[in-house]
């Protein structure tokens, strides 16, 4: 049967990822100057608002690749229920999400494997390790 893409839409906001960055001494202390003179409130909050900028200044270019991509935009979360839908219908998913994609931690690697056909997040990927391996070859890298 055709794979499909499921879109179910959490209802929790998800905890912010952390990222690490290398920064130069000179950005650095520039940034901390900003920060003293009160134009942030801290590091994070330039950080923040320096990336928002960016993206929304590519926010068109952003626009075309989900749509080109048939990516989901936003929060989508697989409950046990919903793959086990999927398997009675006989069916496979393809998910492909630009945000989180959250996998109830209740879904067994064999469940996972019998209904997801391929994974591609950009972005962050909540799951159980168990169901993050079964998944691994089925995983675009992003």
């Amino acid at each position: 049967m055709p794979a499909r893409s499921a879109n179910h839409i959490g209802k929790s906001k998800p905890v912010d990822e952390k990222l690490t960055i290398n920064i130069g001494c000179v950005d650095l202390g520039q940034i901390d100057l900003l920060v003293q003179e009160g134009f942030y409130n801290n590091r994070t909050d330039l950080i923040r608002t320096a990336i928002r900028n960016q993206i929304a200044a590519h926010q068109d270019v952003v626009r075309q690749v989900v749509s080109r991509k048939t990516l989901a935009l936003g929060i989508q979360h697989y409950s046990s229920a919903d793959l086990k839908a999927v398997k009675a219908a006989g069916e496979m998913l393809d998910i492909k999400v630009l945000g989180l994609a959250s996998i109830a931690h209740d879904v067994t690697p064999a469940l996972a494997l019998a209904t997801i056909q391929s994974l591609t997040v950009l972005g962050a990927l909540h799951a159980s390790p168990a169901v993050k391996a079964a998944l691994r070859d089925r995983t675009a890298n992003s």
